[in-house]
């Protein structure tokens, strides 16, 4: 299966995150990935650049000392806008995987706050945002896919792939239960519904008939699932699917809530990739609502607008 190989971990002092860069040690450990972990800082007038780096490599120093013994680290400050130079960080020193606490929102209710937001719409590698309280193991992820059933997009599948590896690499690791779900919802349902010559049986029969085909191919996925990593470690993910009736962006996160979830791994691109679009409206929306942690992945061929040279 699949490792992150490169980390790179993003210092967040406005949360306790001794729990947050543990997690972020263990994850290297396990893939025996390099991890960098870094502070961006932005000038102060009247305040001498070179002492504010020092003073920040001591907290840097502080932060990894408990793990100096059970792993290589590297530590670095850099100068600018955090969501920028950690982007061109990653262009830079080709980074698999960034990890980062999540910051004080402005919103009570929202999770993540607005550099944790420029990430998930803008960094080219996966991205996973931790609650500062987090588990040492989580105990259910849930793992979000988005298909049209019936029609074979190459580019689909890759991404729904990625994302079901990913999670599934978590759930092992971590020796917790793997839920896939997919929201749908029934084609042409609502304009059955205002025609008088269609009766409400036949509505009826035809949502069940949507729910069996978006049923299957959820199945199939996991399946394939299967396939790939062999039978025994699909065993052990104890795997159950969902198949909630409604917008994604109105399920996923109450499901996620129901379920206790301790993270959502889901992709943050509209499936189509479209030129430009940097976070899909469904995605954004449902990230809003979240209240566990989130890996969040981008689709094969994403292109982040951030450039090295700006």
């Amino acid at each position: 299966m699949k490792q992150f190989k490169n980390i790179l971990y993003v210092a967040e002092e406005t949360v306790d995150q001794g729990s947050v860069i543990g997690r972020a040690v263990s994850m290297a450990e396990l893939n025996q990935a390099r991890l960098t972990v870094i502070d961006v800082i932005s000038p102060v007038p009247d305040v001498n650049l070179s002492d504010t780096v020092n003073y920040h490599m001591q907290r840097l120093e502080s932060l990894i000392k408990p793990y100096r013994n059970r792993l290589k680290i590297q530590i670095d400050v850099l100068e600018g806008t955090i969501f920028l130079e950690v982007i061109r960080s990653v262009l830079r020193n080709a980074y698999d995987l960034v990890i980062k606490a999540a910051e004080k929102s402005d919103f009570m209710k929202r999770l993540f706050g607005s550099v944790d937001m420029h990430l998930l719409r803008k960094c080219p590698c996966p991205i996973w945002l931790m609650k500062p309280s987090e588990k040492s193991k989580y105990e259910r992820v849930l793992a979000a896919v988005d298909f049209y059933p019936l029609q074979e997009v190459a580019s689909e599948q890759a991404f729904n792939n990625e994302i079901i590896d990913r999670a599934a690499a978590l759930t092992l690791s971590d020796g917790a239960s793997l839920h896939l779900v997919h929201a749908w919802e029934a084609f042409a349902e609502r304009i059955m519904l205002t025609q008088s010559n269609i009766s409400s049986e036949s509505v009826a029969t035809h949502v069940q008939t949507q729910y069996s085909i978006h049923q299957k191919e959820l199945y199939r996925l996991g399946e394939a699932l299967r396939d790939r990593i062999g039978i025994d470690a699909y065993n052990k993910l104890s795997t159950s699917f969902h198949l909630p009736k409604g917008p994604a962006k109105k399920v996923i996160a109450p499901l996620a809530a129901e379920l206790q979830a301790d993270i959502v791994v889901m992709g943050t691109v509209a499936r189509t990739g479209i030129s430009g679009l940097i976070i899909g409206n469904t995605a954004e929306s449902i990230l809003n609502q979240l209240t566990c942690s989130v890996l969040a992945i981008k689709p094969p061929g994403f292109k982040t607008p951030v450039k090295l040279d700006e």
